[in-house]
């Protein structure tokens, strides 16, 4: 089973930058599609962004376009969520999620099988 740990949240002012890591453990992780949600006190959790097997195949929530990255690293088991011009609104718990890869990007969180333990995200205004 493939085990996923995410990291490199924090607290930041309002326009700063993080960049979360999601490293998988176990498995042959290039055989998986990427997702990040979020969860927000009080608020169900929320898809982020998802990348397929390579760079060609990814979507973002209509809430972070523009301003969040999601990448990967086959060679090292790693996917990153770069995350710039941070908001109050950002403010959530972070979940990397994975799921064997079918030919088509999922966004919802069911489609996901396995799951980090998450990071907290605190933005400040």
């Amino acid at each position: 089973q493939m085990q996923l740990v995410d990291s490199g949240g924090g607290a930041v002012q309002a326009g700063g930058s993080l960049r979360l890591s999601c490293t998988a453990s176990g498995r042959i992780f290039a055989n998986y599609a990427v997702g990040w949600f979020r969860q927000a006190p009080g608020k169900e959790r929320e898809f982020v962004a998802g990348l397929g097997l390579n760079h060609s195949v990814r979507s973002y929530a209509d809430t972070v376009k523009g301003r969040f990255t999601i990448s990967r690293d086959n060679r090292v088991n790693t996917a990153n969520l770069q995350m710039n011009s941070l908001k109050p609104e950002d403010t959530a718990t972070y979940y990397c999620a994975a799921y064997r890869w079918v030919g088509q990007l999922k966004r919802s969180q069911e489609e996901y099988s396995l799951w980090g333990q998450g990071t907290q995200v605190a933005v400040s205004s």
